[in-house]
């Protein structure tokens, strides 16, 4: 099993993020324009792969960059794209009429550095929800159907420090009463929220700035916790063998000299997932269900008998790879974007040993 390259394309715009558009064969990617004024505009460009190219289909320009996008709240027959930018704001696009934004929130004071969706797509029961991540040191959760206020807010007790969060993921959405919050931080914490009971459910440092954390699935009950370094490093946490008096079980190692900046879970195979480093490289993994993960202590512990294995590595780029998204419906497939305006599209050979 191995990632090989399809297609590729120099994007006009430094990408910030890269999606496909559900039930389609296109795909958008967002982020900022290359001129030296500032502020930069927004652009998020729309894509489609026909007859083995990647062509054009149209451009969005916006007065303010765009830092993250989801479509994780949407349905499967509207395909909204929800936005966070540089200035703070949070915005609902319609792709083929995007005059106006169809929800608008001033969210954050500072910038949006993450976000997620869940409840659109078929993916997690409950109401669709949108959750943001910010330099200023919150994590909120908004309903498109409540105008300006989120439907929870995350932030430090008065008197102490807010630090800012790189990531947040959506987890546990496993009935219509339950959902989990999964934030990563720049000083290396990573805070689990249970929407549910308003409560931090979980806590632990990995002792580096929290690049990217995702659930192996958002509609399960809490299974397999994966998150990303600034030194480079990936952990994985077994969520089901949590005890009030005790920490997650974890594996964790470390493939990049660099930073690992995204992970990705595969979504017809949540065993499955890919993590970019900083140096232009994409590595495979597979989680093995077998294997017997060290309890944590105090201090993190690594074993030699891993619970993951790698399964490919694959250089791209002589820049660090930001972003990545497995296509929805077509298992295997896969788009990533780096700093140097770089878009692959890679699928997995080879899937028999699924």
């Amino acid at each position: 099993m191995f990632l090989d390259v399809l297609l590729r394309i120099r994007l006009p715009l430094t990408p910030f993020g890269c999606l496909w558009i559900p039930c389609s064969n296109r795909f958008v990617c967002l982020g900022t324009g290359s001129g030296s004024g500032a502020p930069r505009k927004g652009i998020i460009g729309v894509y489609g792969t026909t007859s083995g190219e990647i062509r054009d289909v149209h451009t969005i320009e916006k007065p303010r960059a765009f830092r993250c996008g989801t479509f994780g709240a949407t349905s499967l027959q509207q395909r909204h794209l929800a936005t966070g930018d540089f200035d703070g704001n949070l915005h609902i696009w319609n792709l083929e009429a995007s005059e106006a934004p169809l929800y608008a929130a001033k969210a954050h004071r500072e910038i949006i550095n993450c976000i997620d969706g869940v409840g659109g797509l078929g993916v997690g029961h409950g109401a669709p929800e949108i959750v943001t991540g910010s330099r200023d040191g919150t994590v909120k959760v908004w309903d498109s159907r409540q105008k300006d206020l989120p439907v929870a807010n995350m932030e430090p007790a008065l008197g102490f420090n807010r630090r800012d969060c790189w990531t947040v993921a959506f987890g546990h959405a496993c009935t219509q009463w339950d959902r989990c919050v999964c934030a990563g931080y720049d000083n290396g914490d990573i805070k689990l929220f249970d929407l549910r009971n308003m409560e931090v459910r979980w806590e632990t440092n990995v002792k580096s700035g929290v690049c990217c954390v995702e659930f192996d699935g958002k509609d399960t009950s809490l299974n397999k916790l994966v998150a990303t370094t600034l030194e480079g490093r990936v952990h994985v946490f077994n969520m089901q063998k949590y005890d009030t008096n005790t920490c997650f079980s974890c594996w964790s190692e470390k493939p990049y000299k660099f930073t690992a900046w995204t992970v990705r879970h595969l979504r017809q195979n949540r065993n499955i997932f890919v993590t970019s480093g900083g140096a232009g490289c994409l590595h495979l993994w597979k989680h093995n269900e077998s294997s017997t993960l060290l309890e944590r202590t105090d201090h993190e512990r690594e074993g030699k008998d891993s619970t993951t294995a790698l399964l490919n590595s694959i250089s791209l780029s002589s820049q660090p790879i930001g972003n990545l998204d497995w296509n929805p419906d077509k298992q295997g497939l896969c788009i990533s974007a780096s700093f140097d305006r770089s878009v692959h599209i890679l699928f997995i050979a080879d899937q028999q040993s699924f």
